[in-house]
């Protein structure tokens, strides 16, 4: 496994680029990638030479997530100005506002199937899933109090909710917090199922290996990776070698390898086997807030990976 540096683009937005995904192709467009930054846009990009398809604006403060649709056919912003803006990839027309309170909303990932966009919920602890058909809140997963804890306990602010995940199957759902805690739900009852732990400070990133639905990659501000066993509650797997807080993780395509992003300014390549980074790519100038795997041509060898950062730039990297 090794990542190749193809290409980056130095100033792909006027401030930090806090968030980035892959928009699938369709039958009338290329796969692209999209990113939000800090200077309140979203902007999709040709994954050829990172030229400029076209770029969305409507948030009035900084955008801190973004999410794609499985149809490549509609994408989801997610801004400080709490709004979440959901518009067509192709006309760049606003489809929906959904509305949340303040600091409510931090990152968000449409459901396998398209029919759900999950939204990692802030102080409220909880996981809000909007439909995608009427773009309605039909569901709310609140994760429990610790036991023994009083309703008047401010202990709960500490479940402020960062991260989400969707499995493979659309089944389960995880999300990661303030606390170092992970929950899981099963979506369809909507029930909690039970926590992950292990980290000690925030969960900044979730991940499911697309090829092993137990698997599930989290990356956290204790400078530690780990790998779980989400279904069976353990962890088996810990991998540290960042110098400072993982920002973001996720898994290649074909399951063998981890990608990482950083406060310490780089993106690391980890073999979860070996339990070891094998490549650190030190391109970015500033810490790295978002890395994203992208099969190419629906294949799961020659795929791509990007990587965003504060520095204000895109890095596009082959792995093989």
């Amino acid at each position: 496994m090794k990542l190749a540096w193809l290409r980056s683009l130095e100033t792909s937005h006027q401030d930090c680029v806090w968030a980035c995904t892959w928009v699938p192709a369709t039958d009338r467009s290329p796969g692209l990638l999209l990113t939000g930054s800090l200077d309140e846009t979203v902007k999709l990009w040709n994954t050829d030479d990172l030229s400029l398809v076209r770029t969305n604006t409507g948030h009035c403060l900084g955008v801190i997530s973004v999410a794609a649709h499985p149809s490549g056919k509609i994408a989801a912003s997610a801004s400080m100005d709490s709004f979440i803006r959901v518009f067509d990839v192709e006309s760049n027309n606003t489809i929906a506002t959904l509305e949340a309170p303040p600091s409510e909303v931090w990152h968000m990932q449409f459901d396998p199937r398209g029919t759900t966009l999950a939204v990692a919920g802030g102080s409220s602890a909880s996981v809000k899933l909007w439909d995608t058909a009427e773009w309605k809140l039909v569901s709310t997963l609140s994760i429990p109090r610790p036991e023994g804890s009083k309703p008047s306990d401010k202990g709960n602010n500490k479940k402020f909710v960062l991260s989400v995940a969707w499995s493979p199957s659309g089944r389960q759902l995880a999300c990661g917090s303030m606390d170092g805690s992970i929950s899981l739900f099963d979506v369809h009852r909507a029930k909690f199922l039970h926590h992950l732990e292990g980290h000690t400070m925030p969960v900044r990133s979730l991940a499911y290996s697309p090829l092993d639905p137990r698997v599930l990659v989290s990356g956290s501000d204790d400078e530690c990776i780990h790998m779980y066993d989400a279904e069976g509650k353990t962890l088996f797997s810990s991998m540290s070698g960042h110098s400072s807080w993982v920002l973001s993780v996720d898994v290649s395509p074909d399951g063998a390898a981890i990608a990482s992003g950083s406060s310490d300014r780089t993106v690391r390549l980890w073999d979860p086997k070996m339990r070891a980074a094998v490549q650190t790519m030190t391109n970015h100038t500033d810490q790295v807030w978002g890395v994203k795997f992208e099969a190419v041509g629906g294949g799961v060898r020659g795929s791509l990976l990007a990587s965003v950062s504060d520095d204000k730039s895109i890095s596009l990297y082959n792995y093989s």
